[in-house]
C-alpha cells in the first residue's frame, strides 16, 4: 500500500491497527482525515482529466486500489440537456445528472481521491511522468494520466436544433428509441451513413421519413430499398425545427411546407472536447476518436483514455465500462513498475 509521504508510521498504524477499528471508521471520516495531508503536495499517482461517467469510474477503480488520484472537471457533460438516461442496468430512466452526482458522492468516499474544478490547459511529458497545469494554478505532477474528456457535438445552426438536442433530436436509438417507439419520426442526414441509420431506426417505428436537407445522395438501390419499406425521402432544405421547450412537433422546410415529426435522429459532426492528447502525439482513428487498445491505453506510454472520446458507442454504460477498465489496467501497470 502507498502511504502519503506526510503520514507518519505511527499515524498509519493507529488508523489500521485492527480490522475492527478500521470497520468502525466510515470511509468518509478517513477521507477527511487524509485530505489535509494530501493537500500539502501536488504530486499524484494519476490525474484524470474529465470527471463525468468515465472519469468517475476510473477514479473509483483507482481509489479502491489505494492510488492517490486527482480528478479535474469543468462541469460541462455532453448530455447535460438530456432529461433521462436509458439502457444502463439499475439506472434505466434516471436523469443523467442524478447518476453523475451519486457517482461522485461514492467516489468522494475514497480517501486518496481528490477533485478540482477547472480546465486542464497544458500537459508536458517529464522524466517522471507528466506536468499538468489547470488554468492559472501551480503545476501538478502525475505518474500517469487518464483523458476522459468526451467530445463536443458541432450542431448545425438550424433554428430549434440546439434546443431540441438530447430531448427530441436524438443520437442513439438504444438510448432513446424505446421511448419514441411507433412515433412519427425523422432522420436527418444524407448518403451512406443516413441510409444505415434509417434502416436501423425502422426497427423502432414504421412512421419514418428521411430528411436529406438538399438533393439526395442515396444510390438508386438504397432509395428503392427505402421505398419498399414505406420510408419517404424529403429533399427540401430544412429551415427550422418547431418545438415546445425542446419537444419537436414540426419540421419546417424551405419550400414553405412542414412535416409533423415527434422525434428526429441526427448525426452531427464532432470534435474532441480536449485537444491535449492530440498535441501530445496520441494517435487518432480515421473517425476522430483517440485510439486505444483493449486496456484503454493510448499510443503514448503512461496515457490512458476512456469514454466518448475513444469510441462511437456513446452510452453512459459504455463510458463507465471503459473508465473502469482504464483504472484497473492503469493500476496493474503501476504495480508492475513498482514491484
Amino acid at each position: 500500500m502507498n502511504v502519503p509521504a506526510a503520514m507518519t508510521r505511527r499515524r498509519f498504524i493507529a488508523l489500521g491497527s485492527s480490522a475492527l477499528g478500521a470497520q468502525a471508521l466510515p470511509i468518509r471520516m478517513l477521507a477527511n482525515t487524509l485530505h489535509e495531508d494530501m493537500n500539502e503536495n501536488q504530486h499524484f499517482d494519476v490525474i484524470i482529466v474529465g470527471g463525468s461517467y468515465a472519469g468517475l469510474a476510473a477514479g473509483m477503480a483507482l481509489g479502491r486500489a489505494l492510488r492517490r488520484v486527482l480528478i479535474v472537471d469543468s462541469g460541462l457533460p455532453a448530455n447535460r440537456q438530456t432529461p433521462f438516461s436509458h439502457n444502463f442496468i439499475t439506472q434505466d430512466g434516471v436523469p443523467p445528472q442524478l447518476i453523475a452526482s451519486k457517482a461522485r458522492a461514492q467516489v468522494e468516499r475514497y480517501a486518496s481521491v481528490e477533485f478540482k474544478h477547472g480546465l486542464v490547459t497544458e500537459v508536458s511529458v517529464t522524466d517522471d511522468g507528466f506536468d499538468v497545469r489547470v488554468e492559472d494554478t501551480p503545476i501538478l505532477t502525475a505518474k500517469k494520466l487518464v483523458f476522459a474528456t468526451g467530445i463536443r457535438d458541432l450542431l448545425p445552426a438550424t433554428p430549434g436544433f440546439a434546443e431540441c438536442w438530447g430531448i427530441s433530436v436524438l443520437h442513439c436509438p438504444y438510448c432513446h428509441g424505446y421511448e419514441v417507439r411507433d412515433e412519427v419520426t425523422g432522420v436527418l442526414g444524407n448518403g451512406e451513413k443516413a441510409f444505415e441509420l434509417v434502416r436501423l431506426i425502422s426497427n423502432w417505428t414504421k412512421e419514418l421519413t428521411l430528411f436529406t436537407d438538399g438533393p439526395s445522395a442515396l444510390t438508386e438501390t438504397q432509395a428503392q430499398a427505402l421505398g419498399r419499406h414505406g420510408i419517404a425521402i424529403e429533399q427540401a432544405r430544412v429551415q427550422e425545427l418547431a418545438h415546445d421547450k425542446g419537444q419537436l412537433h414540426h419540421i419546417r422546410l424551405a419550400d414553405k411546407s412542414s412535416r409533423a415529426v415527434h422525434a428526429l435522429y441526427a448525426m452531427p459532426p464532432f470534435e474532441q472536447h480536449c485537444t491535449i492528447p492530440q498535441r501530445l502525439g496520441c494517435a487518432m482513428t480515421p473517425e476522430g476518436y483517440i485510439q486505444v487498445d483493449v486496456q484503454q491505453r493510448t499510443s503514448i506510454p503512461g496515457i490512458y483514455a476512456a469514454g466518448d472520446s475513444t469510441a462511437r458507442l456513446r452510452t453512459v454504460a459504455n463510458a463507465v465500462a471503459t473508465g473502469t477498465t482504464a483504472g484497473m489496467m492503469l493500476n496493474k501497470e503501476l504495480v508492475a513498475e513498482e514491484f
